[in-house]
């Protein structure tokens, strides 16, 4: 297979002027591959600042409930920042520090990627602009604000869908215009060569563990493993240890108000997708005949872009992944039940992934298994969750402390 390619997906689709600094990334990439003193070092960072490794938890009460299947859940959401994202950027800021650069950007949808690459900053002292559409920065206010106050410069994007394929092309533009001191922190396992592998690389430690912990307590390989797919970084995290096991991986896409709409953000399987080239890479993409890309939709913010790792895409073609899709509503339905039979609070990317779980767990053998992964807790979703749960004690507060910011300025 060509460097660079899964497939017919992947490559290196970039401006001559940012070749040679890909290029050049490659090849530090390749050298802590190679190098066990780095993986060392990387591990050792994320045990000692991430609380890694992340533990596997027994749902023991909604297994009960559902039938079926045990319900297993990779415990992402216990990383320092909430998610997974925080095992990408600790890997790519030590990979800044080796490459002599001062300063790093980074888009972010959800937020928390952006969270997660401004506190790598101010533990390693890099200069941070955070680039992000400003229908993101409206919906996940909580997240700029930390952003902010770990002294990363965040800029909204107001051009375009002003959500996360807007900030990728911005953040891009900084990039090219700062190559020999700034380093871009891609978030996902998307773009060009050599991000869709690096991001991948970083996040296999969740599949390494997860591995390790269920042969630990069940003795065996679970039957099937599920995850959201926006990107694709937490499924490759945690898919990767699997691959060549008779492991059934599952990704779980954005079906939004339903593929029926075009209020969505499925890129493979509700037929509106279509291979292309954006962001640096080939892969399936929400695109119109000519090549523009579509608007999406998501309660989740972080699965609301509009491309697809290659990777996915690739494993996808293969058959060795399959792809399913839960509309926004689902996902809060199994917010609602996570919370009210297990007391976690899972973030509504993740909220995707438990609810196809919950949809199949019930039809498997008692004998079985399965592992969700929970990328990220629902802190950051507070906004969204409690509008979409249409609670009237969180309307009454927010009315509440209008009216006290109100009051405060006109005095």
């Amino acid at each position: 297979m060509k460097k660079g390619y899964y497939g017919r997906f992947g490559g290196r689709f970039a401006p001559e002027v940012l070749m040679e600094t890909l290029r050049l990334l490659e090849d530090a990439f390749e050298d802590i591959k190679e190098d066990p003193l780095f993986w060392d070092e990387f591990r050792g960072v994320l045990y000692s600042y991430s609380s890694r490794p992340t533990p596997l938890t027994f749902a023991e009460n909604l297994t009960r409930h559902l039938g079926g299947a045990k319900i297993y859940i990779k415990r992402e959401d216990l990383n320092h920042t909430g998610a997974h994202k925080i095992n990408n950027v600790m890997g790519q800021g030590l990979l800044t520090k080796r490459m002599g650069k001062d300063r790093v950007v980074a888009e972010t949808g959800a937020g928390q990627h952006g969270v997660a690459t401004a506190t790598m900053a101010a533990k390693m002292g890099f200069r941070c602009t955070i680039y992000m559409g400003e229908i993101d920065v409206r919906r996940q206010r909580p997240n700029v604000f930390w952003m902010e106050q770990l002294g990363a410069e965040v800029v909204p994007i107001r051009d375009g869908t002003r959500l996360l394929k807007d900030a990728i092309n911005e953040a891009f533009r900084d990039w090219v215009t700062n190559m020999d001191n700034t380093h871009y922190v891609l978030g996902t396992a998307c773009g060009p060569h050599p991000y869709p592998e690096m991001v991948s690389f970083f996040q296999s430690i969740i599949g390494e563990e997860a591995k390790e912990q269920i042969l630990k307590i069940e003795g065996k390989l679970p039957d099937r493993i599920y995850a959201c797919v926006g990107g694709g970084s937490n499924a490759l995290g945690i898919f990767n240890a699997f691959m060549n096991d008779p492991v059934e991986l599952i990704g779980v896409e954005a079906g939004g108000k339903g593929l029926d709409t075009e209020e969505h953000a499925s890129r493979l399987i509700s037929g509106d997708g279509s291979p292309g080239v954006a962001h640096g890479y080939i892969s399936y993409f929400l695109q119109t005949p000519d090549g523009q890309m579509k608007n999406t939709h998501s309660i989740a913010a972080g699965l609301d872009y509009v491309g697809v790792s290659p990777i996915i895409a690739h494993l996808k073609e293969q058959n060795r992944i399959r792809v399913e899709v839960i509309t926004d509503r689902e996902a809060v339905d199994a917010l609602r039940l996570t919370i009210k039979m297990e007391g976690l609070v899972p973030a509504l990317e993740s909220a995707h992934a438990l609810a196809q779980a919950y949809k199949e767990a019930p039809s498997m053998p008692e004998d079985s298994s399965v592992i969700v992964n929970l990328s990220g807790r629902g802190d950051k979703d507070i906004f969204s969750i409690a509008e979409a749960m249409d609670d009237p004690g969180w309307k009454q507060y927010i009315i509440s402390k209008a009216g006290e910011y109100e009051s405060h300025i006109l005095h």
